[in-house]
């Protein structure tokens, strides 16, 4: 399956870690959210991966070019809107890359390989599949979601506490036909004036309340999180150096 990251955004919220180099290429662990994120897919068995550029797009070829992923083949591509539109934008620039099967991850968002099975290698019923996570409270940053059952009815950053029952983590699956859903909803959001400030969540939120053809899977329990804000990155950084110190016990005991 095919992987698209987008990763076009600088973080202003975490400056000055990312005065000189985007989100994507922040430290984690003698790699960066990026490479970690390629792994993390890697070990899933994905095969290929597009990742979407702006800010410190030539950093990111850089660090791509001097690193292999055995298995796995990822291609850049530039988003030349990346200042000026938010990430429906990076949606809108990587659309003809929505053919088949495909998922979506935001590009600051990490989690282990465990995660990305349960999406990816578990069959699905629904041709949109967003994953999210259940947790006692949520707040105003978080992107909420509404469901029914299995069904997603609602997403955005300023549903109700009484209307909300997870949080998106920003990793969605695409069967053929949700591909072209999404595709033909990104287009008509990208029409209008108004569609270069929309989340590409927005065309999510509009799918599930017109067609109803959006399905939830949960990775609670699992390990993830995602990077906006300094206290991110320190949870972040914790995360990934549990995984570095498990992976050493393990290669020690065997």
């Amino acid at each position: 399956m095919k992987v698209i990251i987008l990763s076009a955004g600088q973080g202003k919220r975490l400056l000055p870690h990312t005065a000189d180099r985007p989100k994507c290429l922040m430290p984690l662990a003698g790699g960066s959210v990026l490479e970690w994120q390629l792994e993390g897919l890697a070990s899933a068995g994905v095969t290929e991966v597009v990742v979407v550029t702006g800010f410190g797009a030539a950093k990111v070829d850089k660090m791509l070019a001097e690193r292999k992923f055995p298995g796995l083949t990822v291609r850049t591509l530039y988003n030349p809107f990346y200042q000026v539109a938010d990430n429906l934008g990076s949606c809108w620039v990587a659309r003809h890359e929505m053919v088949g099967a495909f998922a979506i991850l935001n590009g600051d968002t990490l989690f282990d390989g465990d995660v990305a099975q349960r999406v990816l290698q578990h069959p699905t019923t629904s041709p949109i599949t967003v994953t999210i996570n259940r947790k006692p409270a949520y707040d105003s940053d978080d992107m909420k979601v509404s469901t029914d059952g299995d069904k997603l009815t609602a997403i955005g950053k300023t549903l109700s506490a009484e209307e909300t029952d997870g949080e998106s983590i920003g990793f969605l699956r695409f069967s053929e036909e949700g591909a072209k859903i999404f595709v033909a909803e990104v287009e008509k959001s990208m029409s209008v004036p108004e569609g270069l400030r929309r989340w590409y969540l927005s065309a999510i939120d509009h799918i599930a309340k017109t067609q109803g053809c959006v399905g939830v899977r949960s990775i609670q329990g699992l390990d993830w999180c995602e990077l906006d804000f300094p206290a991110d990155y320190e949870a972040m950084q914790a995360m990934v150096q549990g995984w570095v110190d498990r992976a050493k016990v393990t290669s020690t005991t065997n």
